[in-house]
Order: structure tokens, then sequence, then C-alpha cells
């Protein structure tokens, strides 16, 4: 991949002009479309290449009940997000973090506002209007966008090979991006072909795992459950498990009853613990409180009390405003009638079993892990093993919750990858 090489030259000769050097970007999401603004920006010739029919089709599919962009909390708490997989991602965010990215969404002026739950959103809470303005700026700025053109893999002398509207051609380049995104939501490009040909290059690669998923239950609903409450959210429940090494996780939030078991944003905060804790054990027993914010003593000394002639029903409901999904809920894990002895319902109203067996496939998971190793790249995101070849955006190996904290870490590897490789370009010899 090095330019042409420097030499004397003769006497009275006006020096040469540097040939004006090439890089391809392999993805049209949002850690592609960053890196090719900062290789532009860095007067490269940049050719970006994706092979759906438009780019960013996936950031306007996550945008369409309003795109989280980022989230405002401190940035320690942000950092701490990222798992096992925080110390690779804090350098890219110490680089672009939360408040940059913000400030970058200003300059393409669109505006931004912090909501109620502390997520950041684009003034007008759609996606289309930012990645509009966007790809006006690249294409003005001189980058090239190709689409309908899938990478095939590498030639047997090293070329980039793509198939696109006109057949098989072979494309060069000084420096290479690739942005090929995970194995979730194949119909909007992230199908994860790109692995085969990475594995044949020796490159070390994890299994690609859901993540931001939802779950399967073990033993299914009744169909008298999903008739009456399939697709309704699950409001104001806290849910705890204890993973494999035998920490106990909760969190309170809100989840959504679905056909197969549950899903939702609670279940997408814990889902990479709970998956990890049912690949290992093959299944995964949760416990949901359903009245979280009171205790055990409190919902048993109210259940205690006289109901005359109400039914237990009534009684739950006036008592302890537990009806609808909570009590229907009650009586699938339990059976009808519900336990009479108040301690017994109590205890299961604040830790309500459900057993677990799957997480759903990967193609419904919000995104991925697994990947690139990590360790296969530099600082700069750059393959050990292919000089001048970087890496960014979900193919690599980390995950992280909804929240804003994906498109962050994309986007904040996408310029670091770029800034990688306008760094590799600039050591090329004259």
């Amino acid at each position: 991949m090095d330019g042409p090489q420097a030499g004397p030259l003769p006497a009275g000769a006006a020096p040469r002009e540097r040939a004006v050097p090439r890089a391809i970007v392999v993805g049209g999401g949002p850690a592609g479309l960053m890196a090719a603004e900062v290789l532009a920006a860095g007067a490269v010739e940049v050719d970006l290449y994706d092979a759906m029919p438009s780019v960013g089709r996936k950031f306007l599919l996550a945008g369409r009940g309003g795109l989280n962009i980022t989230h405002s909390e401190a940035l320690p708490d942000f950092l701490a997000r990222y798992g096992a997989r925080r110390a690779f991602i804090e350098p890219l965010l110490q680089a672009f973090g939360p408040q940059a990215l913000r400030e970058w969404v200003h300059g393409l002026g669109v505006d931004t506002f912090v909501g109620s739950s502390g997520r950041v959103f684009p003034v007008g809470m759609k996606a289309a209007p930012l990645l509009r303005a966007w790809l006006a700026r690249l294409r003005a700025g001189g980058v090239r966008i190709h689409v309908r053109e899938r990478w095939m893999g590498w030639t047997a002398d090293g070329a980039l090979r793509f198939d696109g509207p006109t057949g098989g051609h072979d494309e060069r380049a000084d420096a290479v991006v690739f942005a090929l995104g995970g194995g979730s939501w194949a119909r909007f490009g992230a199908d994860a072909r790109w692995m085969a040909p990475f594995a044949a290059r020796g490159i070390a690669l994890a299994p690609l795992r859901p993540a931001n998923c939802g779950f399967d239950l073990a033993d299914g609903w009744s169909e008298f459950l999903l008739e009456r409450h399939a697709g309704q959210p699950l409001k104001n429940v806290a849910l705890s498990f204890v993973d494999a090494q035998g920490v106990r996780h909760t969190r309170a939030g809100e989840c959504l009853l679905t056909r197969s078991g549950l899903e939702g944003s609670l279940i997408y905060a814990l889902s990479a613990p709970m998956r990890d804790a049912l690949e290992a054990a093959g299944s995964l027993q949760i416990e949901l409180d359903l009245l979280p914010a009171r205790d055990l003593d409190w919902v048993a000394a109210q259940l205690a009390r006289p109901r005359g002639s109400r039914s237990l029903a009534s009684h739950l409901q006036g008592k302890l405003a537990l009806a609808g999904l909570k009590s229907a809920l009650l009586h699938e894990v339990l059976g009808r009638p519900l336990p009479a002895a108040p301690a017994a319902l109590a205890a299961a109203i604040k830790a309500l079993p459900l057993t677990l067996s799957a997480t759903r496939p990967l193609d419904e998971a919000i995104s991925t892990a697994g990947g690139v190793l990590c360790e296969a790249l530099d600082a700069q995101l750059m393959l050990r093993e292919l000089p001048g070849v970087f890496c960014a955006g979900e193919m690599l190996d980390w995950e992280a919750p909804t929240g804003g904290y994906l498109l962050t870490a994309c986007l904040a590897s996408g310029r670091v990858a770029g800034q990688g490789a306008l760094a590799w370009l600039a050591q090329r010899p004259d």
C-alpha cells in the first residue's frame, strides 16, 4: 500500500508533486461515514462503498421512534456502560465523547436537547434531517459514494473485490477502513458476510452473539395470557438474577411481554450478563418485583388486611393497585387460585420467578457482540496483521446498552480509524 518511492532529482528539475492518496471506506453506516468525513478533511481522495441501495439505512430505522444520539450522564458513568471492553472504548470516547458528538451534530445545523431520561435527541427527533445534512457535507467535501457495491473479499494480490451493478471489479487504495457492522438486521446491510474473508486472512474474530436482545420463556406463555396481553408493556417493575459468578444483578424499569418471552429497555439494559449467565447454565431464572417501590413487609401487611366480601383480585387492585398484566402474570406463574396466605403471596409479588431458555435470534437483536477482536487492532484501530487496513464500528468485539451508547462509540471509532488512516498515509515515502 506504499505510495510512489522518492529519489534524487536531476539538477535544475522542479520537485515532483506527491500523488494524492486514495482511501476506500467499506460500509456506509455511522462509523464508515465518520471515517470518510475525517479522511476527506485530510485532503485524501475518498471512495465509500456500500452493499445497500442507500447508506445509513439502519441509522434511519433506529431513528424512527426518536433518534437517541448519546446520553448526558457524567462521563465515568457513561464509560461504565461498556463493561468488559471499557479499556478499549475509553480512549475513543476521550477523543470524541458525548459532548463533542453534540457539538458535531450542531455543526450540521441540527440542534439537540436532553430528554427527561438524560438521553440526548435532535430537535425534531428524526434521523433523516441529520443524515441528509451529513451526506450533503460529505459530497461537498469530495467523498464519492457508491451504492449496491458488495465487498466480496481480497484478491490474490491484495486488491479489494467488489460486486456491483456492472459486475465484479477490483479496487486498490493507499488505506482502507472497514465499517461493515455486526450481524443484526441483515435486511439493512449488517449481515456479517465479511467474517469469512476476514477469517481467511487469519484475522482474529470472536463469534457474533446477540446484544440488546429479547429472551424466550422456557415453557412459553399460555394462550390465555397471549390473547389478552401479548405486546403490552410491563411498567414499574424490577428484574433480578444471579450470574454465573454468583453476582446478583437488579435493575428497575419497563419491559414488554412478547409472544415468546420478554424484551424492551429493562431487558436490553441487562441483556449482556443475562445472555452470559444463560449460556453458562443452559437456562436462567429471573425474578420480577411487581412492586419495587414497596418492601416485602408493607406488601404483606396490605394483603393481610380484611377484604370482606371483595374478591382477591379486587383486594389486590384496591390495596396494591395491582391489576391488568401484573395480576395476570401472578396467575400465569402461581396458577388459580392464588395463595391465600398473605406472606406467600407477598413473596411472589416481590420475586415472581420466570425461567428463560434462550435469547432471540441474532438477526432480531438491536446490536451484536463479537467480531474483530480488539487485541487484533492497534490504538489507531489498524489491523496489526494488515498495515494500512483499519476497522471501526459494530464489527469490532464490544457491546453497550441502548441509550445512545452504541451510536456514540460507533462514531468515535469511525473518527479514530479515519485519523489513524490519515496518520498512516502521512508516513508514506514521497
